[in-house]
Formats: C-alpha cells, sequence, structure tokens
C-alpha cells in the first residue's frame, strides 16, 4: 500500500507544497498558523530537515528532524508529525519516521525524541513500534509573553 510513497528531505518547496504543508498543519494543530516566511526560514535553518512524503508528487505527510550539538553528544527532536486525513491508515506515518530514524542513525546522533499528547493513543503505538521508548520524566514548557 505504500509502494508509491516517496520520503524526502527537501531543501525548497513550491507554492502547491506550501499549500499542501498549510493544510496538513491545520490538521496538525488547531492552534498553530501558517506562515511561508517561517516555513522558508525552517528551511534555510542549520540543523532543521523537513522529511516530506509525496503520493504520485502530491504532499501526503511531513515530518521535520532538529538536530543540535549539546555538551553530552549531538541529539534530535522529531516534531510536526502529520499525514492528511485523506491518506492516513496506509503506513506513511511510520514511513516517515523510518527515514528520520535511519537518517539520525546515520549521523550517529546520541538520542532521538518526540513527545506526544497522551491522548494520542494509536500515535503513541506506532511511535512504540517504531523504536521509541516512553521515558519517565515530566515535559515542562516556558511561553514568554506575548508582545
Amino acid at each position: 500500500m505504500t509502494d508509491d510513497i516517496d520520503i524526502a528531505i527537501v531543501q525548497t518547496l513550491t507554492s502547491d507544497d506550501l499549500r499542501r504543508v498549510d493544510a496538513l498543519l491545520s490538521q496538525l494543530s488547531s492552534t498553530a498558523a501558517f506562515d511561508s516566511d517561517r516555513v522558508h526560514a525552517m528551511l534555510d535553518a542549520p540543523g532543521v530537515d523537513l522529511f516530506v512524503a509525496h503520493d504520485a508528487g502530491r504532499m501526503v505527510g511531513m515530518a521535520t528532524l532538529v538536530t543540535f550539538p549539546l555538551v553530552t553528544g549531538w541529539r534530535g527532536i522529531v516534531e510536526d508529525v502529520v499525514v492528511d486525513h485523506r491518506a492516513r491508515g496506509c503506513g506513511i506515518a511510520r514511513l516517515l519516521l523510518e527515514a528520520i530514524t535511519a537518517e539520525s542513525d546515520r549521523r550517529r546522533l546520541r538520542t532521538l525524541d518526540l513527545t506526544s499528547r497522551p491522548s494520542r493513543e494509536s500515535a503513541l503505538r506506532l511511535y512504540e513500534s517504531a523504536g521509541f521508548e516512553r521515558r519517565d520524566t515530566n515535559v515542562l514548557r516556558y511561553m514568554p509573553a506575548p508582545e
């Protein structure tokens, strides 16, 4: 079912791709606002890679890999994993995760983290089946006051 899916790290996005990123973003988060300048800045940022899944040339999924050096070694974080609602259940998220974990192995990252809400039970099962392990930790977030 996933034989026609192509997973690649992209350096540039067409205007159609940007529209697809906007559509995928709205499926990922009801509060995130699309900003094409931010997407272009992300593509230009060192240590940030956008993995996209194409089916017959149409973007149907995406995920972001962020890598950075720390005193303890090179680390990675997976962010913004989303598959178009019409393409879910076909193994596309697994292909994205496999591509990201293979790239993290190639880069010899010490760790690769991702977070997911506890209510996303099917996503958590997928992440665990792809080799991610639950950690006994708390995720804390600081949010600067809006200007």
